[in-house]
């Protein structure tokens, strides 16, 4: 086996600006695109570009588990991709010593008129694997996905979910020496998530090279040795998986500190936007929350669509997801909505502590804006039941109201 599982030197990728490329592009599409440069060429400047990728350096040693960490639009997918030789880089070069397994956007490496069943055989094949190879661990495979109705329906015919499972369930089961994961494990369920970071704590302790790439922090921290920070393209952090999550934590905090109507490290369609939160305690003043008290939380936006929705995450000093909040799991979903949505806790059970929010809006189920770390909040000591509650430590966040006997 090589020294190295990966190696990549002075990596560089360059799109154009607003590039839009068809999931499944065709013979016709190609032709039309063609056919659109050609006319457009005399008609207007030379196209913007950008780097989403620039100068990206790095080694990973066999058997290595690796957290790929940052904002959206840091370049995250952009490496993976590379990695995978679904795009090619722009500038320098990649190594990749073994047969490489890698699940990333939902769908990637199924074709859609095949069946499941198809599918499996032809990612096997990819592989390089022999059908009796395939044969071997088909039924493990089809077991860990959940899937086995479906298996001789065509793949387009599967939900989200449904893709992700099969597609995560070949990729780590067709033993590949490298094993490379996205986000997209956020489309499963809370149950097979835990299912997937298990395969690979295994797949790890085997020996095998393993990439993550999740906003997941206690995740990663959980799965990585190591952790690898990428902002705006570039590496600016590779350290020891809690030496990295803390410093993207400060990066996020540091955004945080722009007014969020100024943000441009936000995701989504955008035809709506975040433009200020309000985080205020009981008596309506802004700053520091108290534990056990109320607390409200005011997201207002840059306009009003039909069927919109507001939702947010809070997130404790480690980085790991507490609890989530959705207007449309409340009783105002389906209701017109105003100039802003307001959320009320009427008791914070959150331990003293500094906590980030995750802010998003949806319209019909699209993502409209998100952003990471749209505000920072400092929960004060306060009293629950009337007892007092202690700082935040890495063994919980949350206070539950509780008594305590000493029956005879």
């Amino acid at each position: 086996m090589s020294a190295l599982a990966i190696r990549i030197d002075a990596l560089g990728k360059e799109f154009p600006f607003g590039q839009v490329r068809d999931a499944y592009p065709t013979l016709r599409s190609a032709l039309g695109a063609g056919a659109r440069r050609l006319l457009r060429r005399d008609r207007r400047p030379r196209e913007r570009r950008f780097w989403a990728l620039k100068d990206v350096s790095f080694e990973v040693c066999p058997g290595e588990v690796v957290g790929i960490i940052g904002n959206n639009g840091a370049g995250k997918s952009t490496l993976l991709k590379i990695l995978s030789r679904i795009t090619a880089p722009t500038t320098g070069q990649v190594e990749v010593h073994g047969r490489l397994g890698s699940l990333l956007e939902v769908g990637t490496g199924f074709h859609p008129e095949l069946t499941g069943r198809e599918n499996v055989y032809l990612n096997g094949a990819i592989l390089g694997m022999r059908k009796a190879e395939i044969d071997r661990k088909f039924d493990e495979i089809v077991a860990f996905s959940e899937v086995e109705r479906f298996l001789d329906m065509p793949v387009k015919h599967y939900s989200s979910g449904m893709q992700v499972r099969l597609a995560f369930a070949v990729a780590a089961h067709l033993e590949p020496e490298i094993l490379i994961v996205d986000e997209v494990l956020a489309v499963g369920d809370a149950a097979f998530q835990r299912k997937c970071l298990g395969k690979m704590q295994t797949v790890s302790r085997e020996g095998r090279t393993v990439l993550f790439v999740s906003h997941n922090l206690g995740a990663v921290r959980a799965l990585c040795d190591r952790g690898i920070v990428l902002q705006h393209g570039i590496v600016t952090v590779d350290e020891p998986v809690a030496k990295a999550v803390a410093a993207y934590l400060a990066t996020l905090e540091d955004a945080s500190a722009y007014d969020v109507g100024d943000r441009t490290d936000r995701h989504g369609k955008g035809d709506v936007r975040i433009t200020r939160i309000e985080v205020t305690s009981d008596d309506d003043a802004p700053g520091t929350l108290t534990t056990g008290r109320p607390a409200r939380f005011r997201f207002h936006m840059s306009g009003v669509l039909p069927g919109m929705s507001c939702a947010f995450d809070v997130f404790d000093p480690l980085g790991q997801q507490i609890t989530y909040f959705n207007s449309s799991l409340s009783e105002i979903a389906g209701s017109a909505p105003g100039h802003a949505f307001v959320c009320d806790i009427d008791e914070l059970l959150l331990v003293p502590g500094r906590y980030r929010i995750d802010a998003a809006l949806t319209c019909n189920g699209e993502l409209q804006d998100r952003l990471e770390g749209a505000v920072f909040v400092d929960v004060d000591h306060g009293l629950v039941r009337g007892w007092p509650v202690p700082t935040f430590t890495q063994y919980g966040s949350v206070v539950l109201p509780h008594r305590w006997t000493t029956p005879a």
